[in-house]
């Protein structure tokens, strides 16, 4: 199994998680499980957890930062099955409606180039055929719609495309099955 976790998750780690790791058994967890690339940070959610809450999660989870650890995402590119999939599965149609051609274009480039996108996309272009090896999505994000963006949250996107997905305590709980317990005060 292989995970690939977005920044609402890396926040909620820092935030929720890391202020009780008792000396720093889960933190020396994760660094383990990104370097065996079990973990997979994407360059895109790098870049977007220097950004987010000033910094905080590259500041307590500094390997992350490093460009050893992090997967390059400018050679993840759509399929033609993916884009169509975009325009009509993938979006909001009364959003889409509302946009001329040229904005909804525009809109489109920005969601590809998005950490979303590119967390989608490895995902699509990692797919294990035989479905031995899956990889999950973990993300904070629900799939209620609260931002009026012409495209679907993150976990209606994984749903809507038969990836799996969970959130962090999820994960930590029943896919490592750690008893947190034991590495939080």
């Amino acid at each position: 199994m292989r995970v690939v976790i977005d920044t609402s998750s890396l926040l909620a780690l820092v935030r929720y998680y890391l202020p009780f790791d008792k000396d720093n058994l889960l933190k020396n967890l994760l660094i383990k499980k990104v370097e065996n690339k079990e973990i997979v940070i994407l360059d895109k959610v790098a870049i977007e957890s220097k950004r987010t809450a000033r910094g905080v999660i590259v500041e307590k989870l500094e390997f992350i930062e490093d460009k050893k650890n992090q997967i390059k995402t400018d050679t993840l590119l759509p399929e033609v099955s993916f884009l169509r999939d975009l325009e009509n599965r993938l979006c909001y149609a009364a959003r889409k409606n509302i946009l001329t051609d040229i904005q909804f274009d525009n809109r489109k480039k920005e969601f590809l180039e998005s950490a979303d996108a590119k967390l989608i996309l490895f995902c699509l272009t990692n797919k294990d055929q035989l479905g031995l090896d899956k990889t999950i999505v973990v993300t904070e994000e629900t799939k209620a719609d609260n931002d009026n963006k012409v495209f679907k949250k993150l976990p209606e996107l994984c749903s809507l495309l038969g990836i799996d997905h969970c959130n962090i305590t999820v994960l930590l709980k029943n896919h490592y099955n750690l008893k947190l317990s034991e590495y939080l005060i």
